[in-house]
């Protein structure tokens, strides 16, 4: 909105005040307020039907009777009596009718002073305050535009300035009298833009008084229309507010205004840049035109359909809410504002004089205009991500590593000046204040802080949603600089402390601008100072706490969006205060978690994001977001409570293995809600919202997977250590198997309770749907729980039976150009189903992978090598199910190929494939015979001894169905092999108490499978020939129960003709 009414007009000439009653004090005369005094209307319904203004001639000629009106207009009494004789108000303006007439090629010498003369004398009437009737009002802003419009072609210093005075005349008329609800008021309008239209391309005003006082008129009648829509009713269907207002507001969009007004920003920008200061004026008025028709816009707007924050739609029936579902698109999507702003920011980025001239606007420290010129370069941050780097003096594109932003002469800079400027003034009596210090000249200093904090809040989240993760950006990289502003912030949080009843829209505004900058620093690469430097300037956990207690705020505010529970149309109340929390949380330890969770911030986090609004009255749906969060404040809420689960047994309990906590959590990533967020224009809205809202439930859900697959000694056996490995970077739950064994021993004890909650909820369920509304490169977290679920057989089900191997979704997923880490993941989900039950194996030949797995077996990472082969090994693992597609898809020897591939653990994975794919039956012996070699030779190389097993046990499986390979398992060396292995093991075996890692040895799989190969003739033949034959039969001393069985086993079967 714009903050008051006020307009100030340039200094003129004095002229001499005669008589002894009270003077005037002329707007042409001294630079004033033009808070007219109220009108006196009950003598004017005489003159209400405006009815022109007499011409008749009288005795004294023209120049002696305009010398004495104008002595007699310079007091009140006087002008007063002036201002209700018709006859008089015609002889004042017969000199400026006289150039409408066509006769301005022929005036006299006499005629530029006659017509001056007329307008100071009209001047010191209006500063009277002498028209006191509408109709009157309305005449002479009409005869005033008939002759502006005749004189402004015409080249002349003179008419010029005449043409100066005269819209600051006009500008107090509008502004104190004239009828915005009247057609009359509309006529002014049209015939005034275009009246403007010729003014901003106008070369004739060196001065810029003729730029600044037209400007100031639209600003004026601009304003009008905002009071008078303001004070309409809510409307809804096809009602109309008021039509005048209505009509212009329907002309300003259509006539090219917003052109012309951009035209006067660059105009004034470039004439600031040539070294003049004349036009500066003038931008300050554009900034504020254009922002009240912004306002003005808005305000119709929301009166027909109300701006919801998505968690709140969410609970609501609301008709915005079925508008968004149907359309997918944000309400302000389809505002005309949202075109006006438009306009305003292609300007803003395509013009260095645009630039320029909102710059200096703050250089005037014109209240008025520093606060449209800050509401109006928020609207233009959300619009387009250019210009919060614009505004700090960043390029425009990344990478950006080392730059620093928001250094003098940027924007930033001269919002934070601003800030520093209103410290001293907020909370004081204005009139107990020096009036020589200007900087203390403010009327609203709380609401200059609010819009301040607000666009810097907005800089910042719009910075992070495109990776620029350092506060430095903002904060310059000087120390001094950074302590400076964020001391100034933190100033303003406490400025109204002494007020305990609700939370002010100043400290709430301050809060989100510091949460919001500090949070620039969670996704830096490099660390810096600046938390050291904040830690103290974050309010502590008592006055955090009572924060999110307190009621949202005055509901009566003047501001169009401050509803209660709203900052603006997309910034909470309680935004910055839930920041401020996650900030503490993150950088504060355990101690600042422990504190927090004392004052019972989890519970009430929950109940924020838990408020039912639900029974408001219909109609009023703006009143629904007393919860006061916008979707970053909802985020940041989820987070807070993620890092307050390793707070202690107690908290971890109460947010988490509560069935109704979960449903709630779960319900924010539900589709209605991302669609929701989806459709939001503010930050943290769109694609990257959707992201950071499931990211966020994410790592809350996640939280008690995280800290028993990092807890030492209590990974279950069929649990994959490395499934959703991206989950476990930075998590609470990594870190808190290191500090407190007694939530790891909770979390334990109530893990299958945990798992079967999120079974009731359907948590497996909407996860996967999450997937659909996210892009390929965002789904890195949420593929990564869904690996973590998978490992656990009830989550696994419910996984499966909701479509987790849909051949789309695992087509998407095994896309290469998408995160490596997601590829991964999916994998292990693929592995870890086949390993747990042959009864997933139907769905995995359904969802058509193999080719897929085939690929990633030649991949040039060899984690994806990896991978495959284990998880080809697994679907093998339990029945001969896919062996027939193996042979199919010709994958058998690729295989045999990764026995010898360069990394250790494709090896690995490759012998147990080959092994499992021999197992079941003999169909693939034929292709498997020339992997004989391979796992020969792995046997005599220093791998690991896993990978011996594994090779061990693929050769028993070579012989366990039939004598197909028995001849070239002999004379490939593959016996030769396991003989040399059992005889390199031997010693160990035999001597426990010097190394006691016989068991974990590959001897006993290597026994095992030598007595396998006894059931053959041939094998027999060539053990029992081998010079390495005793070895087994010392081993039949082996204090290793299982390895003299195994001996004996040997020996018995080798005795056999």
């Amino acid at each position: 909105m714009v903050e008051g009414k006020t307009t100030q007009t340039p200094t003129g000439k004095n002229n001499h005040m005669v008589g002894k009653e009270e003077h005037i004090a002329s707007p042409l005369q001294s630079e004033v307020q033009l808070n007219g005094p109220n009108l006196d209307r009950a003598n004017s319904s005489v003159l209400d039907e405006s009815p022109g203004f007499s011409n008749q001639n009288v005795g004294e000629s023209g120049c002696q009777r305009l010398d004495r009106l104008e002595n007699n207009s310079r007091t009140v009494k006087g002008a007063k009596i002036i201002g209700q004789d018709n006859e008089a108000l015609g002889h004042i303006l017969l000199p400026l009718k006289k150039w409408s007439k066509g006769s301005q090629n022929i005036c006299s010498d006499q005629d530029v002073p006659d017509s001056n003369q007329s307008l100071r004398i009209l001047s010191n009437l209006v500063a009277a305050g002498a028209f006191n009737s509408s109709g009157r009002i309305d005449e002479l802003i009409r005869e005033l535009l008939v002759f502006t419009g005749s004189v402004i072609t015409m080249k002349s210093s003179e008419v010029t300035d005449m043409i100066a005075k005269n819209f600051s005349i006009t500008k107090i008329l509008l502004d104190n009298g004239g009828s915005c609800t009247s057609s009359s008021y509309l006529s002014h309008w049209v015939e005034f833009v275009e009246i403007y239209s010729q003014v901003v391309t106008s070369n004739n005003d060196a001065s810029g008084r003729v730029l600044y006082e037209s400007s100031a008129c639209i600003t004026v009648m601009l304003s009008r229309v905002t009071q008078v829509l303001r004070s309409s009713p809510q409307i809804s269907g096809q009602e109309t507010m008021n039509e005048t207002a209505n009509r212009i507001l329907d002309h300003a969009k259509t006539s090219g205004l917003v052109d012309h007004l951009c035209v006067c920003l660059a105009t004034s920008g470039s004439s600031l840049i040539s070294g003049s200061s004349n036009m500066l004026r003038a931008a300050s008025e554009a900034c504020r035109a254009v922002w009240s028709l912004i306002n003005a816009l808005d305000i119709l707007f929301i009166k027909k359909s109300a701006i919801l924050f998505p968690i709140n739609a969410l609970r609501s029936h609301s008709l915005h809410r079925m508008e968004v579902m149907d359309h997918e698109q944000g309400p302000l999507d389809k505002a005309d504002s949202t075109k006006i702003v438009d306009a305003i920011t292609r300007a803003f980025l395509r013009s260095k004089a645009v630039q320029v001239a909102i710059y200096y606007c703050f250089h005037q420290r014109l209240e008025s205009a520093m606060n449209c010129c800050l509401q109006l370069l928020s609207r233009c941050c959300v619009h387009n991500g250019i210009v919060p780097a614009l505004l700090c003096g960043l390029p425009s594109s990344l990478p950006v590593t080392t730059v620093s932003g928001g250094g003098d002469g940027t924007i930033v800079s001269e919002i934070f000046t601003v800030l520093s400027l209103c410290s001293s003034s907020v909370n004081k009596d204005i009139h107990s204040v020096e009036p020589n210090n200007v900087k203390n000249k403010l009327t609203n200093p709380s609401a200059l802080v609010r819009h301040s904090c607000l666009v810097l809040a907005v800089i910042a989240q719009c910075l992070k949603s495109t990776g620029r993760n350092s506060a430095i950006f903002m904060l310059t990289s000087s120390p001094k600089k950074q302590l400076a502003r964020l001391s100034v912030l933190a100033h303003h949080i406490s400025s109204d402390d002494k007020i305990k009843a609700s939370i002010q829209p100043q400290s709430a505004s301050a809060m989100l601008a510091l949460a919001s900058i500090l949070s620039l620093e969670s996704g830096a690469l490099v660390e810096s100072p600046i938390s050291e430097i904040a830690m103290p300037l974050i309010p502590r956990t008592s006055t955090l706490s009572d924060h999110l207690r307190f009621s949202s705020g005055n509901e009566n505010e003047l501001d169009p969006c401050n509803f209660s529970g709203k900052l603006s149309y997309w910034q909470g109340v309680r935004d910055g205060c839930v920041g401020l929390l996650d900030t503490r949380l993150k950088w504060g330890g355990p101690l600042a978690v422990q504190q927090l969770c004392a004052s019972g911030i989890p519970l009430l986090l929950m109940g924020l994001l838990g408020n039912d609004v639900s029974n408001a009255s219909h109609g009023n749906d703006h009143l629904n977001d007393k919860v006061g969060l916008s979707p970053i404040g909802v985020v940041w809420t989820i987070s807070s409570l993620c890092h307050c689960l390793s707070g202690g047994a107690l908290t971890y309990r109460q947010i988490l293995i509560r069935n109704e906590h979960i449903k709630l959590i779960s319900n924010l990533i539900c589709d209605v809600h991302i669609k929701l967020v989806k459709c939001w224009i503010g930050p943290c809205g769109g694609r990257a919202g959707v992201r950071d809202l499931i990211n966020a439930v994410i790592d809350l859900l996640a939280f008690p997977f995280v800290a028993l697959q990092n807890a030492p000694g209590l990974l279950s056996a069929t649990a994959s250590v490395s499934s959703g490995f991206l989950l476990n970077i930075g998590s609470p739950g990594q870190r808190v198997c290191m500090q407190d064994k007694d939530i790891v021993k909770a979390i334990e004890e109530d893990m299958g309770k945990y798992i079967k909650i999120l079974v009731e909820v359907g948590v497996p369920g909407i996860i996967l749907r999450c997937l659909d509304h996210m892009e390929l490169n965002d789904l890195g977290r949420p593929v990564a729980f869904l690996a973590k679920m998978v490992c656990h057989r009830p989550l696994a089900i419910q996984l499966v039976s909701k479509g987790l191997l849909d051949p789309n979704r695992m087509r998407k997923l095994f896309d290469c150009s998408g995160p490596k880490e997601v590829t991964l993941d999916a994998l292990m989900i693929i592995s870890d189903l086949a390993r747990m039950d042959k009864g997933f194996y139907e769905y995995i030949k359904g969802a058509s992978i193999l080719e897929f797995l085939k690929d990633f077996l030649s991949h040039e990472d060899p984690n994806m090598r990896a991978k495959a082969c284990s998880a080809l090994g697994n679907m093998c693992r339990h029945s001969a199910y896919f062996y027939s597609s193996l042979a199919t898809h010709q994958i058998v020897g690729i295989l045999i190929e990764r026995c010898s591939d360069p990394d250790k653990r494709t090896r690995k994975f490759a012998c147990f494939a080959i092994g499992n794919a021999a197992y079941h039956n003999d169909l693939l012996y034929e292709e498997l015979r020339r992997s004989i070699p391979q796992l020969a030779n792995l046997l005599q190389m220093a791998e690991e001894d896993k990978t011996k097993a594994n090779a061990a046990g693929a050769l028993s499986n070579l012989v366990r169905n039939s004598d197909k390979l028995c001849e070239d398992i002999v004379s490939k060396g593959a016996v030769q092999s396991l003989l040399q292995l059992i005889s390199d093991c031997a010693v160990s075996a035999l001597n426990p108490s010097r190394n006691d890692s016989a068991i974990e040895s590959p001897l006993k799989i290597a026994l095992f499978s030598l007595a396998k190969m006894c059931a053959h003739p041939l094998c027999r033949e060539f053990i029992r020939s081998s010079p390495l034959f005793p070895v087994i039969g010392r081993l039949q001393q082996s204090p290793e129960s299982s390895i003299a069985k195994y001996a004996s086993v040997i020996i018995s079967k080798v005795a056999e003709p």
